[in-house]
């Protein structure tokens, strides 16, 4: 359950009814949403408001105390708000999470002493107060909105991903397993960029994991665990058994490095160095990894496999990396995307286990079992993709959103069409900013908190479609 630090603003010249009742609509809000609220008490300040130095300290020992489950925090305005005493509150809990600022509407019928709240102008000396401390702030869709109204629960709803991401960021471990390949200079990248922004890359040579798979016997229990997951994750009826067993060693390996280096995410080199000494491609291995949230891209893309973990920690749901890939027929708003494939089950109808028909080729179908093949379903997605900028020294990326469609496809892999609205100006960003061919894709809408989270908190540039400028 997301847990959520909620400061009362109180201006002790306005009503205090108007206070108390503000904090109690506050904590029924959260928890129709279902998150839990760590809020001062009436009985340790007037309304279990902050008005004054000493209720700002009160309240940041409170957050202190709660520090460790604390995700991010809001500050209600039932009236004007003192702006001076929230703004200590915030520096002194030195909490580092997001802030979302609400102010609760004044009502034309009540506009006299006894009910007025001025809570619409509060807020611009609260927001005011935070840009001089340097503490970033979100603001709710509209200016002032009822906390018990529909639009504010899309508010929370949007707040929550944004505080998932930005808490899921701090001081993430994401493995590399293996070296870039290659041919594939796009997917370089900065580890000093990354660790500025408390996000470590820990190293493994595809040496160490083929020398640990080579230590493990058939029969040893980490293994013979994986292929019972393998088998009963995705159907395997036209794959040998020797490509079974090494496919469960395989990820019986890569857990249990993960484990013991607190590594949370990973990208792994496939291209084509397991496939030629190993014989397998890794891809249901790392299918079964994204479909448990645990994000794993290929080809080393370390930025991709942060990107899609981005977009896993918004919305709860699998994401899989994806290439931008080809035009689709004269549709200017259509394009293919595909990957050949290692994309988590939850983005197929069906799928099932065959041999990666690229890289066979070069090096024998006999190597290559191991890929999830199957077609993309229909339905809502959001898009993301942040990568380190050596040039600048910075974080940079974009978001947006569209759909996956139904439209007819006669291909390999795994692939889908998607459809997203002024997708030439899409595309002629990425090009003219130099992104990536590779994408992050997830099933959902929340392209809006990525941007906030990447903007707003992680201090990333962040571009949001379609206001993009190429």
């Amino acid at each position: 359950m997301l847990t959520l630090g909620v400061i009362v603003g109180n201006r002790g010249f306005f009503p205090g009814h108007l206070a108390s009742s503000g904090r109690e609509e506050m904590i029924a809000a959260l928890k129709r949403a279902g998150i839990a609220a760590v809020v001062l008490d009436p009985t340790e300040t007037t309304h279990g408001a902050v008005e004054h130095y000493t209720d700002a300290q009160k309240c940041a020992d409170l957050f202190r105390r709660h520090s460790h489950e604390i995700d991010g925090v809001i500050v209600t305005l039932p009236n004007f708000g003192d702006e001076r005493a929230i703004a200590d509150s915030l520096r002194l809990a030195s909490l580092n999470v997001p802030v979302l600022v609400q102010a609760t509407p004044d009502q034309t019928s009540k506009m006299t002493i006894a009910y007025r709240r001025d809570s619409f102008c509060g807020k611009m000396s609260v927001c005011n107060n935070l840009m001089q401390y340097r503490i970033p702030y979100s603001l709710t869709s509209l200016h002032t909105i009822d906390p018990a109204s529909e639009k504010f629960q899309d508010d929370l709803r949007w707040f929550a991903q944004v505080c998932r991401v930005v808490r899921g960021l701090k001081n993430l471990r994401i493995g590399a397993i293996g070296a870039r390949p290659q041919a594939f200079n796009t997917v370089r990248y900065s580890e000093r960029i990354l660790e500025s922004s408390g996000i470590s890359v820990i190293t493994l040579d595809l040496s160490e994991v083929l020398g640990r798979i080579e230590t493990m016997k058939d029969t040893d229990e980490a293994a013979q665990a994986k292929l019972s997951a393998i088998k009963k994750y995705v159907s395997t009826g036209s794959v040998p058994d020797s490509a079974l067993i090494k496919m469960a060693k395989l990820g019986a390996v890569i857990d249990g490095w993960m484990a013991e280096t607190s590594v949370k995410i990973t990208a792994i080199q496939c291209w084509t160095s397991l496939e030629e000494y190993f014989g397998v491609v890794p891809c249901t291995v790392m299918s079964m990894m994204s479909e448990a949230l645990i994000p794993s891209a290929c080809e080393v893309d370390i930025p991709g496999t942060l990107s899609m973990h981005m977009l896993a920690l918004a919305s709860q749901t699998p994401s899989a990396l994806l290439d931008w890939n080809n035009n689709y027929g004269e549709n200017e708003n259509k394009a293919v995307c595909f990957h050949c494939s290692n994309l988590p089950k939850h983005f197929f109808n069906d799928v099932v286990m065959d041999f990666q028909a690229i890289i066979a080729g070069t090096v024998g179908k006999e190597n290559t079992f191991g890929t999830c093949v199957g077609r993309v379903k229909a339905g809502a997605m959001s898009f993301a993709r942040y990568s380190t900028d050596d040039r600048r020294g910075i974080v940079r990326g974009y978001a947006g959103a569209g759909q996956f469609t139904n439209d007819p496809l006669e291909t390999f892999g795994g692939a889908g069409v998607v459809e997203i609205p002024h997708m030439q100006k899409l595309l002629h960003f990425i090009c003219r900013q130099g992104f990536e061919h590779h994408v992050a894709a997830n099933f959902s809408s929340v392209a809006p908190a990525l941007h906030e989270a990447a903007k707003q908190y992680l201090g990333w540039e962040s571009n949001l479609h379609p206001d993009l400028e190429a």
